[in-house]
């Protein structure tokens, strides 16, 4: 039968060198058989006072912990690496880059719950996983669950992310069975993760609202100005490249 492993980390920051702080991380056998991983690790950098903004994680709270090739998850993670498993996080790519800074080197099957959510809810405003957490009402059953499983919730903390990560899964599995009748929804989930989203509005700057095949149409040089000059994800650059081409 397939595990799912869902988990989050903290950093010493989001630059190329940084590495993990700490992990939570969640894996299920199945539906009332859940680990639980909730560990600090130790650095070989110094952490950056933007990451500490976020994750309120200081220097003296990790000093004396182990490195991260020491947790109990680290093991974990390495003794379910196969193909069936599901590995499962929101932008993945970030939280599975960290694990590869420790000699991770992936097999199972991914799942980014981030691009899932940008195909399954479109019209979404934000899939930022704290905006869903709201949007979606997840914190209306978020208390009892963590009860159940002994979870603290706080917001930008690994294991509390995760929480709202496999509430948030649940609802991306329901919208997979309505969109996508009739196919295993976790295979379909997986698909999802590896097709680019085609956006429909910015996010962010002067058009920020608009429909960017609207501005593509008034405006195609602040598309050609976005792509040239702004670091953008990769379903940004899969829909400016759409209408460049």
């Amino acid at each position: 039968m397939a595990k799912y492993i869902l988990f989050d980390t903290e950093t010493t920051g989001n630059q190329e060198q940084d590495r993990i702080i700490q992990v939570g991380a969640m894996v299920v056998h199945s539906k009332d058989n859940i680990d639980v991983y909730d560990e600090l690790c130790s650095a070989p950098l110094e952490i950056s006072i933007e990451a500490m903004e976020v994750h309120n994680i200081t220097p003296d709270v990790i000093a004396n912990q182990a490195p991260f090739s020491e947790t109990a998850f680290a093991k974990k993670v390495v003794e379910l690496n196969q193909k069936e498993n599901y590995l499962i996080a929101h932008n993945i790519s970030f939280d599975l880059a960290m694990l590869q800074k420790e000699g991770f080197e992936n097999n199972y099957t991914l799942i980014d719950t981030l691009r899932c959510a940008k195909h399954l809810l479109p019209d979404m405003l934000y899939h930022r996983l704290q905006y869903l957490r709201y949007a979606l009402e997840l914190y209306k059953t978020e208390q009892a669950e963590a009860a159940k499983l002994g979870i603290t919730i706080k917001a930008h903390d690994a294991i509390g992310d995760v929480l709202v990560m496999k509430l948030l899964l649940s609802q991306l599995v329901a919208l997979t069975k309505e969109q996508f009748p009739g196919l295993n929804p976790m295979e379909k989930l997986a698909e999802l993760t590896q097709t680019p989203v085609m956006m429909k509005t910015f996010k962010f700057g002067k058009y920020k609202g608009r429909e960017i095949e609207e501005i593509a149409h008034e405006d195609m040089g602040y598309i050609k100005w976005m792509r040239n000059n702004l670091d953008l994800d990769e379903d940004m650059v899969f829909t400016l490249d759409y209408y460049l081409g």
